[in-house]
Order: structure tokens, then sequence, then C-alpha cells
């Protein structure tokens, strides 16, 4: 079980799958590496994918200091690539950790091959945010109920109904977080601004969103889009949040479309 150890010591769990050039995959805010498993097969049969616990979640360190932020993230992603003797990889991040790809691809650009942005946004004051009825439809105190709009947003409705009496969904939080850790996984997210940062990306790019999505409006896409030089944008039709879990036969073959285009 390899850790590596960020700057403030923090110690970090990450896992290496499949074999090929590297991709790390980065998971959403309150989220370990587990919000891959229903899809990371897909990638590791042509790729070697780093998958890591945030800081707060999974295995890894639980700090309750101010050292959760998506700049601070993406610098715990360095430590886990020297310490995994990665230089350099594509980078394929979704929800939270596509705004912790922002920075790592702006401020690192010499470690980026090709990046994917996935149903994320450049943050505040910039980008769309999500309206007043889902944050009361999530913020209510019927826990059993704010789960259910949670799952709603994730996924549409037929997707869930098939899915029956299902209990185990790897995209509504880590189970064991501290919550202390939850809440500054989420100030953490609401205080991302990548904005002028964004023009910095050197890597070629893709956003891709669902275009259902009101967890984080699809909006957000087309601006990430002309921010980002080069980028280009595919909407998925009639996915929401966890795009790349519901609609995987559609989205995992267009990732790996778009970054076998620099090379296998």
């Amino acid at each position: 079980m390899p850790f590596a150890e960020a700057a403030d010591g923090t110690a970090l769990h990450y896992e290496v799958h499949g074999s090929g050039r590297p991709l790390v995959l980065l998971s959403g805010q309150s989220n370990s590496r587990r919000w891959w498993d229903p899809v990371r097969g897909g990638f590791d049969a042509a790729y070697t994918t780093v998958v890591l616990d945030w800081r707060g979640t999974g295995e890894s360190g639980r700090p309750d200091t101010d050292s959760y932020s998506t700049p601070g993230f993406a610098r715990d992603v360095v430590a886990v690539l020297d310490h995994a003797g990665i230089d350099r990889a594509h980078v394929y991040g979704t929800s939270m950790g596509g705004r912790v790809a922002q920075w790592f691809a702006a401020d690192h650009p010499e470690r980026v091959d090709r990046l994917v942005l996935g149903c994320t946004s450049p943050g505040a004051p910039h980008g769309v945010e999500r309206g007043p009825e889902v944050r009361a439809a999530l913020g209510q105190g019927d826990a059993a109920a704010a789960r259910r709009a949670l799952l709603e947003l994730m996924y549409t409705p037929g997707w869930l109904a098939r899915q029956g009496e299902r209990q185990v969904f790897h995209t509504l939080g880590d189970p064991g977080m501290p919550p202390h850790a939850r809440r500054r996984h989420l100030r953490a997210s609401a205080r991302h601004d990548a904005w002028d940062a964004l023009p910095r990306i050197a890597a070629p790019t893709l956003v891709v969103h669902g275009s259902d999505d009101a967890f984080n409006p699809a909006a957000n896409a087309p601006l990430l889009t002309e921010r980002v030089p080069g980028a280009r944008m595919r909407l998925i039709p009639g996915a929401r949040h966890a795009y790349f879990e519901e609609f995987a036969e559609v989205a995992t073959p267009l990732v790996l479309g778009f970054l076998a285009e620099g090379g296998s």
C-alpha cells in the first residue's frame, strides 16, 4: 500500500493499476479513489492508472488544518507522482478533481501530456453556480431525502430504477470521512477560482460534461473551453453529473480516443 508524503507531512495513499503510459484519475469532492472503481477497468487496459485518496479521505491523512484547497490538492498530486516515479502523465479530473486538474496543468505544464476536464467549473466568480433549489435539496435535515436528492443529481431516474435496491454508490462521498474533513473539502471546492490560470494550460484539453448536469451546471463547459487555449468540448446528451459512470459506454471511449491522439 504505497503512501507519498505531502509538503506538510500528510500521508497520501495512492494505487497504481494497469500498464502503459501513465494516466492520473482525479475524483470528486469528499470522495476517495473508490470514485473510479466502476469505470477504472476501462482505462487500466490501455494505461497505467494512478488513483489517490485526497487528504481527508480513504487511507490518506486527515489533518484538521488550513491545508485543503484546490491548488493544495494539485501539490498533493505532484507529491504522489514524484513518489511513484512518474515525470509526466495524462490527467483526467472530474468534478472537484477537474478543478484540481486545472491548477495542476497550469502550474506544472511539463508534467501533463493531455488533459480531460469532466463535469467541472472554473469556479467563482466566473463560473455558473448550482441553483438555490439544488442547495436546498442537498441541505435538508432529512438525511435519506438529501441522499436521494444527491443520487438524482448524479444519475438519471431510469438508471437509478434499474439499480433496484443497490446500496453502494462510490460518488456520494467517502463514508469514513470525519466531519472536519468534509467541511474543509466543501470550502476548498467552493473557493476554487482558476480563471486567471486557465490560459496558462498548454496541454491539449478535452472538456466533457453531461448536458443535464444541474449539480455542476453544463453551462460551465463552454466557459472552460473558451478559456483554455485550443480546448475542445463534448456534451453527453441526457447525462447528469456522474456521466462517466452511467454513460461509460460513451464517455470512456470518448476519453480514450482523445488520449490516444497523443500516442499510446
